[in-house]
């Protein structure tokens, strides 16, 4: 932990999963500008004096609902549009916009003529049902079996459950006090003829002002600021920025006086630099000290995040070694898997070691002894 972590560390909270907070939405709005491939939401949720405390590095659990829109589809479906408390039930505990193998089978089982053949040979074969319910929801399961109907009492056993959405907080709690801030990416696609959303992405991106909205703080065990006068350098693409909007706002506020680097990518400058004009605030106030930005797609040749690290390798090498902390924030199958190499990169190059070398530096003595290179993937 470092030396500011346990002043900062929020207090524990009575509030958690099975305890949330009725919070109010107070903002919902498109950071990505006309034009963009993207929906990405900054979304301002009202905590007051009474809610959860945070601090920089939490996430905030989000419970969310599925659409009304689906679960009127699904009792359709069913022929259960009358029943009010399972409405209400399935809304808000049971996930329906990805289906499990356990609905299939129920409804293999109650299907009829080619339906009940095609679904139970479907059944019969793991890897053709993986791939069945891999972009499918309930909906789209019932189709394939015009007529079948089930007892409202069996849905609990056939449905998975709604599990809170966790969110990395994009403000500092002294930023607006009251508030907490989310940078959410809204999930959207078309499968088998009917658009989709993610179900915590859709439920946020579809709230009005103040809704009421369901939430608790997941206190980080890792994630935290250093001491005030230690350099960070930060690796955010995407909404992966939020965490780094929040330390760059606590530590402006709070006259931390080490250096703040930040690399931020996205597709296009023109529509999906995120926060950008906040970014250019900071570097003319001198809090943000050099942002290194790359836009993947506004040049033939795709440039990431980690493409600008290795750019800036020998600088980056030596802030390294005057003590940054070194953190990266956002998706773990490919982003933070490149950025680590370009890492175990830069450090053998610029800091003359061999490759086994420059493995037992990042992966051993930055990220394990001096706890210096920090993750918050997902």
């Amino acid at each position: 932990m470092s030396e500011t972590s346990a002043a900062t560390k929020a207090p524990a909270s009575p509030f958690n999963r099975n305890n949330p907070y009725a919070s109010r939405l107070r903002e919902n709005v498109r950071l990505n500008k006309s034009g963009s491939a993207k929906d990405t939401r900054h979304i301002v949720i009202e905590l007051g004096s009474g809610g959860p405390a945070y601090a920089c590095g939490d996430s905030l659990g989000v419970l969310p609902r599925n659409p009304d829109r689906l679960v009127d589809e699904f009792l359709r479906k069913l022929d259960l549009t009358g029943d009010a408390s399972l409405r209400e039930i399935l809304a808000a505990t049971f996930i329906l916009n990805r289906v499990g193998k356990k609905f299939v089978k129920a409804v293999a089982d109650k299907a009829s003529g080619p339906a009940r053949d095609r679904l139970q040979a479907l059944c019969a074969d793991e890897k053709k049902l993986d791939e069945y319910v891999f972009d499918r929801d309930v909906v789209d399961v019932l189709q394939d079996a015009p007529g079948v109907k089930l007892d409202p009492a069996e849905l609990p056993g056939l449905l998975n459950k709604i599990a809170p959405r966790l969110y990395s907080i994009a403000s500092s709690p002294d930023h607006r006090p009251g508030e907490v801030h989310l940078t959410v990416a809204v999930v959207q696609y078309t499968t088998h003829g009917r658009p989709k959303q993610g179900l915590a992405s859709g439920y946020l991106a579809d709230l009005a002002a103040a809704s009421s909205v369901p939430v608790y703080v997941q206190p980080t065990r890792h994630f935290h600021l250093p001491a005030p006068d230690r350099d960070v350098i930060m690796v955010g693409p995407g909404t992966g920025i939020a965490p780094f909007r929040a330390f760059l706002q606590h530590r402006a506020k709070h006259g931390h006086t080490g250096r703040n680097w930040l690399f931020f990518g996205d597709q296009h400058a023109a529509t999906d630099f995120l926060y950008g004009d906040e970014f250019a605030s900071a570097q003319k106030a001198g809090h943000l000290h050099r942002l290194s930005t790359a836009f993947s797609r506004d040049q033939a040749e795709k440039i990431y995040v980690q493409h600008r690290m290795e750019q800036d390798g020998a600088e980056l090498w030596r802030w390294l070694e005057k003590g940054a902390y070194f953190y990266v924030c956002g998706d773990a199958k490919r982003m933070a898997k490149d950025v680590h190499q370009a890492l175990l990169a830069i450090t053998a190059k610029h800091g003359g070691k061999t490759p086994e070398q420059a493995e037992e530096y990042v992966s051993v003595t930055l990220a394990k002894t001096e706890k210096r290179y920090l993750k918050d993937v997902y």
